[in-house]
């Protein structure tokens, strides 16, 4: 099989990106025969078809997703080569960092991290995106090729993730969480930084909260703590969703409900709630990130990590 040449794998994900050959033209400045020539010769020397075409444009075949997120890390590498190169044996890190982070570790888990970070690095550009801890999650986003370092939800236990309390009945949907401490999907790279609790959190002063309607989030809880939700016959069926943690805990402030929520979360927790503890069998989640194998030995990552694991204490 002939090489893809760096010019072959920047259409094709910009043929991803953009959802057709002629917007994927117009993002490189080629014609629109140029872009189709260039993904029909890609296709014949990786031997698959990449992309369903249609009127509605183009989209990435299941072997179109893989060759495409390989070739976003790809172009990566080539992006960070001179940095690298320049910063060896010079203990200097520059150049963009993308990270991808649930909403909670983006708010109050970052922030100080990246603080210290750029002060030792000030030639280091952080963009952080926030993205929901659902599908792929964040660590998608490293495993797809547009992140370089991800915070996530890990399961500790190495099984499979869901997401959404649901009440004792267990996981309504499926959350973003990787195994941690060994090589999640697509062959990424782990590693816890924290162990959070979860923690009732009800109106303060409310005299029963447990006969309080449970709210809930479609990120919350996971796999690993499903056994211990359904041993709880106190805990009713969610009956209220929100958007995020922030709204479930302002809802709850207003006096709408009980729910169950990690640390991070209750972070911002005013004095309009009060919250108790779940004791020594309650559920925990695990934070860490997620790194690619050729990002973890970039200066950038690994300055990155230091920063997060001595914020994680």
């Amino acid at each position: 099989m002939a090489d893809l040449s760096p010019q072959e794998l920047r259409v094709l994900a910009a043929v991803a990106d953009s959802g057709g050959f002629s917007a994927a033209g117009a993002l490189l400045g080629l014609s629109q025969s140029a872009v189709s020539h260039s993904v029909r010769g890609s296709e014949a020397k990786v031997g698959a078809v990449l992309f369903e075409r249609g009127r509605g444009g183009a989209s990435p075949t299941p072997a179109g997703e893989r060759a495409v997120a390989l070739a976003r890390r790809i172009l990566r590498m080539y992006e960070v080569l001179g940095a690298e190169a320049r910063g060896a044996g010079r203990d200097t890190v520059a150049g963009v960092l993308r990270i991808a982070a649930f909403r909670s570790a983006a708010l109050h888990l970052l922030p100080p991290a990246l603080e210290r970070l750029t002060a030792r690095h000030p030639g280091i550009r952080p963009e952080v995106r926030v993205v929901r801890e659902l599908g792929a999650g964040t660590a998608g986003e490293v495993a797809a090729g547009r992140a370089d370092l991800a915070i996530a939800t890990l399961n500790a236990g190495g099984g499979s993730a869901g997401g959404g309390v649901g009440g004792a009945t267990g996981a309504t949907g499926a959350t973003g969480s990787v195994p941690a401490g060994a090589a999640a999907p697509g062959r990424l790279l782990t590693g816890v930084l924290r162990e959070e609790a979860y923690a009732l959190v009800h109106p303060a002063g409310h005299p029963d909260p447990r006969s309080l309607p449970l709210l809930d989030w479609d990120e919350n809880c996971g796999s690993y703590t499903r056994d211990w939700w359904r041993a709880q016959d106190w805990i009713p069926r969610a009956t209220v969703k929100a958007e995020d943690d922030g709204m479930v805990l302002t809802m709850v402030g207003r006096g709408l409900g009980m729910a169950i929520l990690p640390e991070l979360s209750l972070r911002e927790a005013t004095d309009a709630v009060d919250i108790t503890g779940l004791g020594p069998s309650g559920p925990v989640r695990h934070v860490g990130y997620v790194t690619a194998p050729e990002s973890a030995s970039t200066l950038a990552v690994r300055a990155l990590i230091r920063e997060l694991r001595s914020e994680a204490g």
